[in-house]
C-alpha cells in the first residue's frame, strides 16, 4: 500500500501520498498539510489529544455554534471546563472562573457540560485507537498515549501514516478533530501534540531533542507549575537550556527528587513505557454553587444528586470503588476532604450517598460552602461490588429500588426519576 512512498521524506496528511523534500503543497491533492521529518518513519510512540473536546462535540451537534465562541462550564460561580479556539483567542482558558471568562468574551455561548455525551464520544475515539494497537494508555476522556512499535506488518504502513489516517477517520466518522504528537518518548510526544493545535501533527525526533527543548520555558517540563517556576526563576533558571548545563547532583541537592526529573526531562530522557489501559484512580463529581450554602438540607440535596452521577459512571464503566471521599470548599476557598473506607467496594448511589452523608454530618456546622463533591477511590472491577448486607436489612430493598430506577432512566432519561433527597426539604433529615 505505502511501500512505494516510504523512501520519500514526507507525506500529505489528507491523501497520504508520499512527498519529496521541499514541496509546499501535495502533488496529488494540492493540500498544504504536509509533514516532513528525518525520523518520521522510525518513531512509534504517539500522544493523541482531542481538540477542545467538549466544545467540539457541542459544535458538531449544533452547526449554529460553528463560528461562535463556546465555553463549556458551570454558572456564574463555576469555572471553565473547556473553551473552543475562538473563545481562547479572546483569552478564555480552562479552569478560569466563569465571571472572568465572560468578562474576556462576553459574546460567548455558555453550555453546561453533558458528561454522558462526552463519555460516549470519547469511547468511540478510544475504540478507534484500539484498532491501531493494543497498547493504548488513556490519560483522560479525550487523550491517550499509543505505542505502535511492531504494528507495521498489520497495517502495511509505518506508524506516522497510520496515525494520519486515524486523525482523518475521526474527523470524517465522528465529526471532531484530534492533534497528534509523534516522538520516541512520552514526554516529547505529549509536548508535540500541543504544538500545532487544532488538527496538528507534530514530530520531535531524538536527534533534535536537546536543541528543541533548550529555548523553551521551564514550564514545558511536567510538574513545573507556576509556583515551582517562580522558585526556579528566583534561582536564575528560566529556560530548559539552562537546566541542560547543570549537573544532576546539583539539581537534586537544590530540588530533591524533582531535581532528577528536571535533569532527565530537560535532556529528553524518559524511559517510561506505554501501559495497557491504565485505570483512573478515582471517579467523582462536584458542583460549585451560585451563592454560598450553609443549610444542611440544601447540601444534602446536592450530595444525593452528585452521588447518583458517580454511581451512574461506575456502573457504565463496569468498575467499583471502596473508599468514599467527600470534598468541600469553604467560602474563603479552604478545601476540606474527608474519606471513609467501606468493607466492600460499591457501585450504588445509596451507599456512596449514605457514607458521604455521615461525613457531611460532622462538617455542616453553619460554615458557608461554595463547593461540594463526592467520589470514590480504590477502584476495582465490579465483580466484588455490593454483596448482600446482613446488618442493614433495608439495604437490599434500596439497592433493588436503585436498579429499577436505573432501568427507567436508561429508557426515559436521567431526569425521569428522582428521589426525595433531590428535592430541597424532602427527606433531608439528619441520620
Amino acid at each position: 500500500m505505502a511501500a512505494s512512498n516510504d523512501h520519500l521524506p514526507g507525506f500529505c496528511r489528507d491523501c497520504l501520498k508520499g512527498q519529496p523534500e521541499g514541496r509546499k503543497r501535495c502533488s496529488q491533492c494540492g493540500s498544504p498539510r504536509l509533514v516532513y521529518h528525518p525520523e518520521l518513519y522510525r518513531l512509534t510512540l504517539a500522544h493523541i489529544d482531542c481538540d477542545a473536546f467538549y466544545a467540539s462535540v457541542e459544535k458538531r451537534d449544533n452547526p449554529d455554534l460553528v463560528d461562535k465562541p463556546v465555553i463549556i462550564g458551570g454558572g456564574k460561580r463555576g469555572v471553565v471546563s473547556t473553551a473552543c479556539y475562538i473563545a481562547r483567542i479572546h483569552g478564555v482558558r480552562s479552569a478560569m472562573p466563569m465571571f472572568k471568562a465572560l468578562e474576556a468574551c462576553p459574546q460567548a455561548v455558555v453550555i453546561k457540560p453533558d458528561m454522558e455525551k462526552y463519555v460516549r464520544v470519547g469511547r468511540q475515539v478510544r475504540s478507534m485507537m484500539e484498532e491501531l494497537t493494543p497498547l493504548v494508555q488513556p490519560l483522560s476522556i479525550d487523550e491517550a498515549f499509543l505505542e505502535l512499535k511492531g504494528t507495521e506488518r498489520l497495517h502495511h504502513d509505518p506508524p506516522a501514516r497510520v496515525l494520519a489516517r486515524f486523525a482523518r477517520r475521526v474527523e470524517e466518522e465522528i465529526g471532531i478533530t484530534v492533534s497528534v504528537g509523534l516522538s520516541y518518548c512520552k514526554f516529547l510526544a505529549k509536548v508535540a501534540s500541543d504544538l500545532q493545535k487544532p488538527r496538528g501533527f507534530s514530530v520531535i525526533g531524538e536527534a533534535e531533542a536537546l536543541s528543541f527543548l533548550a529555548p523553551r520555558p521551564v514550564t514545558t517540563i511536567w510538574g513545573v507549575g507556576k509556583a515551582f517556576a517562580a522558585t526556579l526563576e528566583r534561582d536564575g533558571i528560566r529556560t530548559v537550556g539552562q537546566l541542560q548545563t547543570m549537573e544532576e547532583s546539583d539539581l537534586m541537592r537544590r530540588y530533591g527528587t524533582m531535581g532528577q526529573r528536571l535533569f532527565r526531562l530537560s535532556r529528553g530522557i524518559d524511559d517510561r513505557d506505554v501501559h495497557l489501559n491504565d485505570a483512573a484512580k478515582s471517579v467523582s463529581a462536584e458542583t460549585t454553587f451560585f451563592d454560598d450554602i450553609w443549610q444542611y438540607e440544601e447540601l444534602v440535596t446536592h450530595l444525593r444528586s452528585l452521588s447518583e452521577k458517580v454511581a451512574w459512571r461506575l456502573k457504565k464503566s463496569g468498575i467499583s470503588g471502596q473508599t468514599v471521599v467527600l470534598k468541600l470548599k469553604t467560602a474563603d476557598f479552604k478545601l476540606r476532604t474527608r474519606n471513609r473506607r467501606l468493607d466492600d467496594p460499591t457501585q450504588l448511589a445509596d451507599r456512596i450517598f449514605r457514607t458521604g452523608l455521615a461525613l457531611l454530618e460532622k462538617e455542616a456546622d453553619g460554615t458557608r460552602f461554595r463547593l461540594i463533591g463526592i467520589g470514590v477511590s480504590d477502584l476495582q472491577d465490579e465483580s466484588r461490588a455490593d454483596p448482600p448486607d446482613l446488618v442493614d436489612e433495608q439495604a437490599q430493598r434500596r439497592a433493588a429500588a436503585e436498579m429499577a430506577m436505573d432501568k427507567l432512566r436508561e429508557k426515559f432519561g436521567r431526569s425521569s426519576v428522582q428521589t426525595g433527597y433531590t428535592f430541597p426539604g424532602k427527606g433531608n433529615t439528619r441520620i
